[in-house]
């Protein structure tokens, strides 16, 4: 995703005492008007503070767009949804139909999103490009003097956004998000929350219902986080789940003859590859003047592993090997000269979680540890950066901890087995603390995301967000090959960056 910084579970078990819910207060309206970018969608703002804890304080502008329930007569009421990141825009994804939602969601329920806090439109962090582009590659630390230099770095990039954005800065975390929602939900005019969250957004559903648990109707949290985890077993878990995403893309080019490394040994094409990047030696193809890192190549095949695009990576490891310059990439970097600011959102991460680590000599166990756990893919694309970013950061203001919701209706959790960025641990963990409330659905194929993939998912989910019934527990829904889906489906890139790597995209998007 951005900037070079972004199986034992030891949980870090915090117990952050919930405060009381005050009374809902009158909500405050939204005037909504067709959309700039697409009058088929409704635009508007909520106003709301840049610090719950002083409401009559300084204010912000929440972003929203909307579609209207297609079936006035069936309308239920409004589903809020949020893509991810953390800096996916919900706005984006309303706008661009991201979720592909069935006509039994579009008919009955108004898609609302939001931009939250700090992201693309609700008044974004925002960051010097250049010193982004300066930050040290975490995966390259050689001695304490490095690592030394990294905390200077994000030090002084951190006091840059924070220079550039204003009071929000310190503000921006989920625990603030999840109070926005909930003055959305009363200005939608909805008595209680209908939500379905993926990714990143699961963590806001997650906290949503341990402090309004009275407010929920139906929680729907596809990819799920697992906040209760410190810095060792967060890197730990993630390099588990991109090795295992690494292992499917290997049997799958075994098994798949239109695989362009099929008969090949695929881990000695990577081992080879690796160490061309270490050398400085690959680029990104027909652009002789864009360096692929090791960490840039891993976060190809991260983001690959996303759709999962098995055939593309495939054919992308093929042209990097023989030089090819008319392959894709699967992720861009941001264009040096284009621009002078960029919008960041690694800091919502740095304000949810505390990933401290001492000093050099232990960024090196870390990184000796998770290249045991991932052979292959050595880190995770998305965590090993975003922790190095978050290195020297003020104490998180809604730090880690075990999830404690009580007295919600069920919760329906939904993880594919194989997804890269949020392990199925992290979902079993997640139901396991929720506990009766929490209803677990099984995808036993690949991906970050299981609505869309195949009838058995998108049913489920479509099921539950209207009836708020829930599928049986144990629930398994089977996997769709990867050249099944559709190529809506395979190819959508993710509404907002890839978390940990500033400014790089999806290629396409």
């Amino acid at each position: 995703m951005r900037r070079p910084v972004l199986i034992s579970t030891l949980l870090l078990s915090l117990a952050v005492p919930l405060l009381p819910v005050a009374p809902a207060a009158a909500a405050p309206a939204i005037s909504w008007a067709p959309c700039a970018e697409d009058a088929t969608a409704e635009c508007g703002t909520l106003t709301v503070p840049v610090d719950w804890n002083k409401p009559d304080g300084e204010t912000f502008e929440l972003a929203l767009a909307r579609r209207k329930a297609t079936d006035p007569a069936a309308r239920i009421g409004s589903v809020v949804i949020n893509p991810g990141g953390p800096g996916g825009s919900g706005v984006t994804a309303v706008l661009e139909n991201w979720l592909g939602f069935t006509p039994e969601i579009t008919s009955r329920f108004d898609v609302v999103g939001f931009d939250p806090r700090g992201v693309a439109r609700s008044h974004p962090i925002t960051c010097s490009l250049e010193l982004a582009l300066q930050a040290p590659d975490p995966l390259s630390l050689k001695s304490q003097a490095d690592f030394d230099a990294l905390l200077a770095h994000n030090e002084r990039y951190r006091q840059d956004c924070r220079a550039r954005t204003g009071p929000l800065f310190d503000h921006v975390h989920t625990g603030n998000v999840v109070r926005d929602l909930d003055a959305l939900r009363a200005a939608l005019g909805d008595d209680k929350l209908t939500y379905y969250g993926v990714s990143y957004g699961t963590l806001i559903g997650q906290l949503y219902a341990e402090r309004f648990p009275k407010r929920v109707r139906a929680l729907a949290l596809d990819s799920n986080m697992d906040h209760s985890l410190g810095t060792k077993a967060f890197l730990d878990t993630e390099s588990w789940a991109a090795q295992d995403a690494f292992n499917e893309f290997v049997a799958w080019c075994d098994r798949t003859a239109s695989c362009a490394l099929h008969g090949r040994d695929v881990r000695a094409v990577w081992k080879g590859l690796l160490a061309r990047a270490e050398r400085g030696e690959l680029h990104l193809p027909g652009q002789p003047e864009a360096k692929i890192s090791k960490l840039g190549l891993i976060g190809q095949a991260f983001g690959a592993f996303y759709g999962p695009a098995f055939k593309e990576l495939a054919e992308f490891l093929v042209a990097l090997e023989s030089g090819a310059q008319t392959a894709k990439a699967i992720l861009t970097p941001p264009a040096k000269a284009s621009q002078e600011v960029i919008n960041d959102a690694t800091f919502v991460f740095c304000q949810d979680y505390d990933v401290p680590v001492r000093d050099y000599r232990e960024w090196a166990r870390h990184l000796r540890r998770s290249a045991a756990i991932a052979p292959d893919m050595l880190v995770s694309a998305a965590a090993h950066p975003i922790t190095a970013a978050c290195l020297g950061s003020p104490p998180a203001p809604n730090p880690q901890h075990r999830l404690n919701v009580s007295g919600t209706p069920t919760l329906l959790l939904g993880n594919a087995l194989h997804d890269p960025a949020t392990g199925y641990p992290w979902a079993v963990n997640a139901a396991r603390q929720i506990g009766r409330e929490a209803r677990l659905l099984t995808y036993e194929g690949w991906g970050h995301g299981i609505y869309g993939r195949g009838d058995c998912p998108t049913t489920a989910i479509d099921q539950y967000l209207v009836s708020v019934t829930a599928p049986a527990k144990g629930a398994r829904c089977p996997a769709v090959p990867p050249a099944e889906l559709t190529a809506q489906r395979t190819a959508r890139p993710l509404p907002g960056p890839l978390p940990g790597l500033p400014g790089w995209t999806y290629a396409g998007s």
